[in-house]
């Protein structure tokens, strides 16, 4: 067995992620169902994501929809109480050197793009549908492998903008003294947020509510941390009617 929550577990929020898998982890037991005594930080996602011994976990709403969906059970979408996003969606935002003269995405028409993965939704996939509905030229120029690191090649200059997870955004805006270097410029369409998932054929029902109960009875300072305010219940093919984007081929900035 194993479970996870890998998608917002920096330094700085492990111990809340501990302490609301106990939570979960303890309900699930009381019930009479099997759990890992602790969560599961290592190498190889996909790995994670598909093994049949999966208690819980978090991915992202691209891999869900491109691979995942037929080899795991939705269990819930989380709800982060962000800004013009409904419970259960997240959004993207759009940043930019504080010090660059240009305001608006459209002035991004063509400049290098900071991306965290090719199988991202809110560092790719969300602003390749932005592009596309505004007529804005995509140039993909620098792969990170996170948001994070997407947000400090900006700030390097190593890239114009990038669109990262606003849940990501808002922890790097408080934890990290350089994000004072950046602005964000827009934001993207909400789309269902980060899904928590379980192995093929496990029950969600039993993980779903011990996950909102554990959720609830959360710390104020663990809930502060954690920004996560509850569950919400969407169904797969919401997750699926969301476009795949091509993927990106990474140009010289």
């Amino acid at each position: 067995m194993l479970a996870s929550l890998p998608m917002y577990d920096r330094p700085e929020a492990q111990a809340a992620n501990d302490r609301l898998w106990a939570g979960v982890r303890d309900r699930l037991r009381a019930g009479g169902i099997a759990a890992p005594e602790g969560l599961t930080r290592a190498d190889g996602l996909w790995d994670q994501w598909a093994d049949p011994g999966l208690v819980l976990s978090q991915t992202c709403g691209l891999p869900f929809r491109s691979r995942l969906h037929r080899h795991v059970t939705l269990v819930a979408s989380p709800d982060y109480g962000l800004e013009g996003c409904a419970p259960g969606f997240y959004r993207s935002v759009l940043v930019a050197r504080a010090d660059d003269a240009r305001t608006a995405p459209a002035a991004f028409n063509g400049a290098p793009l900071a991306f965290n993965d090719a199988v991202s939704q809110s560092g790719w996939g969300a602003v390749w549908e932005f592009a596309r509905d505004t007529g804005i030229l995509l140039k993909p120029a620098l792969e990170t492998g996170s948001h994070r690191a997407s947000a400090r090649a900006v700030l390097d200059g190593r890239s114009d903008w990038a669109a990262l997870d606003a849940q990501t955004w808002s922890m790097i805006a408080r934890w990290d003294d350089w994000a004072a270097g950046l602005r964000v410029i827009g934001t993207t369409r909400p789309t269902p947020a980060l899904p928590f998932i379980t192995a093929q054929g496990r029950d969600p029902r039993p993980l779903r509510t011990a996950l909102a109960a554990a959720i609830a009875a959360m710390s104020d300072d663990d809930r502060s941390t954690l920004g996560l305010r509850g569950i919400a219940v969407i169904a797969p093919e919401t997750y699926l009617a969301v476009p795949i984007p091509p993927d990106p081929v990474p140009a010289a900035a």
